[in-house]
């Protein structure tokens, strides 16, 4: 019996479809099914932990290679840093990671501390929309090469969500030995992103990672400075 497939309408007469090659018939969602999509987010050909291990060693290379040759070897970038942030939340709300590190407060009530302690609580997502600082900040001092903004992102995705693994590493170990390494943490993480961002642009050049620290640093300055006048807006109008 010939039926149309269920992804792009064509005439399937076989057991896949002779266009996208989707199945004629799915099979049913199993324990076999469960597994198997496990084991293919995890495995080392084209996993998370193929992915992080290919972005602890040469980021800059491989990076350049998803934006250029090769999509499907990596894990995808907004996938990445999306379980990379869930494994953070999840360490950090067994092991209170955040408290370690990050301190905002203020004498009063305000929008502005009320963002703030949204920060942290939730650093795993704020460090998506700081990219997007950061993101602005590399446009500008990158000018030259020819990589658009979108691209940029995709490259903030892979190293901020190698970041995050970072601090849940260090968060972890100070769960179960209660010494005070979060500081550390966020030193070493602060490393990895100035050095893969700097081989991404230019591995050669000193300057290529000096930019790369000052847009981190701008990016998350100019996120806060956001954030306090968001803040601020919303207090002097809830004032009237």
């Amino acid at each position: 019996m010939v039926e149309n497939c269920k992804n792009c309408e064509t005439e399937v007469t076989q057991n896949y479809c002779p266009n996208c090659g989707h199945p004629a018939i799915l099979k049913r969602i199993d324990g076999h099914y469960i597994l198997h999509e496990i084991r293919n987010v995890l495995n080392f050909e084209k996993g998370i932990l193929f992915t992080i291990r290919e972005l602890t060693i040469n980021p800059g290379k491989n990076i350049k290679d998803f934006l250029n040759e090769n999509r499907n070897r990596l894990v995808k970038p907004i996938v990445f840093l999306i379980v990379a942030s869930l494994i953070y939340t999840v360490f950090n709300n067994f092991f209170n990671i955040e408290d370690g590190y990050i301190n905002y407060s203020d004498n009063k009530e305000s929008a502005t501390l009320t963002i703030f302690k949204w920060v942290q609580g939730n650093y795993g997502y704020a460090n998506i929309i700081m990219a997007l600082f950061i993101g602005l900040w590399l446009k500008l001092f990158f000018r030259k090469h020819q990589y658009n903004f979108f691209e940029i992102l995709i490259l903030l995705c892979f190293v901020m969500g190698i970041g995050m693994l970072i601090y849940t590493v260090f968060g972890i170990v100070q769960g179960l030995t209660d010494i005070k390494l979060m500081q550390a943490g966020a030193i070493v993480g602060f490393i990895y992103t100035t050095y893969a961002v700097g081989q991404f642009f230019d591995k050669r050049k000193l300057l290529s990672y000096v930019k790369a620290l000052f847009a981190y640093l701008l990016g998350m300055l100019t996120f806060s400075l956001s954030a306090i006048a968001i803040g601020t807006i919303i207090d002097l109008t809830i004032q009237k």
